[in-house]
């Protein structure tokens, strides 16, 4: 058994967690890139019902992302090359923050950040971080470091900490990195995140991938390669929750190919304390509700009467 401690308990509910800070009524989040801005799921689904929602990416300038086709399924899941494609921060800032402000009272949302500079993160994190709405946020450093070549900003420890420490400074609410399932050694990576001011690390990102169209002999993405997500992932993400959660003691978003109950619980087991849902959710929107209520009656037949018990309980055979 893990020595990890588990997450403080939040009162009033057996699926009440608290991570960074932060209180959620349950651990079931929309991942980011599949919930847009909130409002483009306001008449499909009761967002207020969920622990809370990652929004889609932000940058400091409008991007028009990748070209079509970007998403495409596969038996194993879905790919995707969707580029970051999103508003911009003065459009989020004015119209797609204020709006989750005035609909959402419970769920909590937290802010996904991409850039090619670390000024970029920093100016997005800066312009948002006193924005109503926005109750933390996620880093998404694996995206390419113009300045290095392309490499991604959390294949290099010195870069993330250095990208880390200069968005801590720029604001005081909670930061979650989230990290790519590529990494050489994950835990390194989310230890140089934690020691330069993250409170919280998010595993795992997509894995590359290609899919070919046999008929044209080309790749079905308009990009080419995309971002492997859906089931395929979910051993990958729950071996980086194990080995996240044994070298950092702050909270995980586990994510990755999760559909399931019994896999929610898979990744709290592993050590995560929140998780997110994301191809499962595109493909049945209302699917995370509905494991909502699932999970409590998990933890009714199981006689948990407070999720944190679980979390970070995985007995390792070896």
């Amino acid at each position: 058994m893990t020595d990890r401690p588990t997450t403080p308990r939040a009162a009033h509910s057996p699926l009440a967690v608290r991570a960074a800070g932060i209180d959620f009524q349950n651990p079931i989040l929309l991942a980011a890139g599949t919930a847009g801005y909130g409002a483009e799921l306001a008449g499909v689904l009761d967002l207020d019902r969920l622990g809370g929602l990652v929004t889609k990416a932000v940058s400091v300038e409008p991007r028009a992302g990748a070209p079509q086709p970007r998403v495409a399924e596969f038996r194993g899941g879905m790919i995707n090359a969707v580029g970051l494609a999103n508003p911009g921060l003065a459009a989020v800032r004015d119209q797609h923050l204020p709006w989750l402000a005035t609909h959402l009272s419970r769920a909590r949302v937290l802010v996904n950040v991409v850039g090619g500079t670390i000024d970029d993160f920093v100016a997005v994190v800066g312009g948002l971080s006193d924005a109503p709405g926005a109750t933390g946020f996620e880093l998404n450093v694996s995206c390419p470091n113009v300045h290095h070549g392309g490499l991604e900003f959390g294949a290099d420890r010195t870069v993330l900490a250095e990208l880390v420490a200069r968005v801590r400074a720029a604001t005081r609410k909670p930061l979650f990195v989230k990290l790519s399932p590529t990494l050489s050694d994950i835990g390194a990576a989310a230890q140089a995140a934690v020691d330069a001011g993250a409170d919280g690390i998010t595993v795992v990102n997509t894995l590359p991938g290609l899919i070919i169209d046999p008929e044209t002999r080309r790749p079905v993405l308009g990009f080419g390669t995309g971002g492997v997500s859906g089931a395929a992932l979910l051993p990958v993400g729950l071996l980086a929750t194990a080995r996240v959660a044994r070298a950092v003691r702050v909270p995980i978003i586990g994510v990755g190919g999760i559909a399931t109950v019994e896999e929610i619980v898979q990744y709290i087991v592993a050590g995560a304390t929140l998780v997110g849902i994301g191809t499962a959710a595109m493909q049945d929107p209302r699917l995370p509700e509905r494991l909502v209520t699932a999970l409590g009656e998990w933890c009714r037949r199981h006689g948990i009467e407070t999720l944190t018990d679980v979390i970070g309980r995985l007995e390792w055979t070896t």
